[in-house]
């Protein structure tokens, strides 16, 4: 038996327009697409769309934009469009009149294995936590964030130097399928519905949101943490140190790095530079940096950087 699907799709940035498109290329019926209202950006401030409005309108879907998602104007829209599924994919948190309102239920894909790493920043953390893999999740919204049934998962690997960016590149891949899957599964009348509790291994990992002070480099710590932490938030929002010159401190953002184990007796923080390389002394090794960024300049390779920045012998980090 086919259910006939009516769908609203929730979602904002980039990693929403690709399941976006994969429902639009099967023929999914989509009644209206939901993201968030214009907003100025850049030097003008010019009002800027989002991904998912540029895409929608290209593909003549129809689009709403609420500044309040509890607005009665907003709820009767919804009502209007007398869906019965929703699909929600790199957006804000739905209050429980928006997700409650479908008769089948909605859906949302999360980008990690639930119920591990449950919270705003999946991906980041999961690499910087050291995992050797990760995922993405369809499940099914529940009033507790990200605790809902589970509907399907698919895994992937992540290497000893994949950063958060590429992760994140893989997963929206990978998650534009799973959610095309799902929705197959729901229109067959054929779809899962795991509780997390089966799933659970040992003590859950969480993804909170990722702060300011979060981002600071520990150079006390490991090297195969540190290396970690910075890929984690490479590029965005990207790990920071502050560079100690001596006469002055400068934010410095660190983007690229790769590892190199060595005892030594050198200062935690020292800045060796050797060969047009610039490398960083901690607990086991040194820390390579090959992609960084001082505050106001432009991203760029170490070697680059090195022309025209004069490392004395009092240069460290902290």
């Amino acid at each position: 038996m086919q259910i006939p699907l009516r769908i609203i799709y929730f979602g904002t940035p980039d990693f929403a327009v690709a399941s976006l498109n994969v429902l639009v290329k099967n023929d999914i019926d989509i009644v209206a697409v939901v993201t968030a209202p214009d907003k100025p950006a850049g030097r003008g401030q010019k009002l800027k769309q989002t991904a998912v409005k540029i895409y929608a309108e290209e593909k003549g879907l129809k689009v709403l934009q609420p500044e309040k998602l509890k607005s009665e104007e907003f709820i009767q829209q919804l009502k209007g469009l007398n869906a019965n599924l929703q699909i929600v994919v790199a957006f804000r948190m739905l209050p429980k009149i928006v997700w409650n309102m479908p008769k089948i239920g909605t859906f949302n894909l999360h980008g990690s294995l639930l119920p591990q790493y449950r919270g705003a920043a999946p991906i980041n953390w999961a690499v910087i936590n050291g995992e050797k893999e990760t995922g993405v999740t369809t499940f099914f919204l529940k009033h507790q964030i990200d605790t809902g049934q589970v509907i399907f998962q698919e895994k992937i690997s992540i290497g000893e130097n994949d950063n958060a960016g590429k992760i994140h590149n893989k997963l929206m891949e990978v998650g534009a399928g799973l959610v095309l899957k799902t929705v197959k599964a729901i229109k067959a009348d054929s779809c899962p519905k795991i509780e997390q509790s089966e799933l659970l291994k040992g003590e859950p990992k969480h993804a909170p949101k990722i702060f300011k002070d979060t981002c600071r480099i520990d150079w006390s710590i490991s090297l195969n943490e540190i290396h970690n932490h910075i890929r984690g938030l490479s590029p965005y929002p990207a790990a920071w140190t502050e560079l100690n010159t001596g006469d002055k401190t400068l934010v410095l953002k660190i983007f690229e790095t790769s590892k190199e184990v060595k005892g030594h007796n050198k200062p935690i923080g020292e800045i060796i530079v050797e060969d047009r390389e610039l490398k960083i002394a901690v607990t086991n090794g040194y820390i390579n940096i090959i992609t960084l960024q001082l505050a106001g300049k432009k991203r760029m390779l170490t070697k680059d950087f090195l022309l025209g920045f004069k490392v004395g012998n009092s240069i460290s980090v902290k």
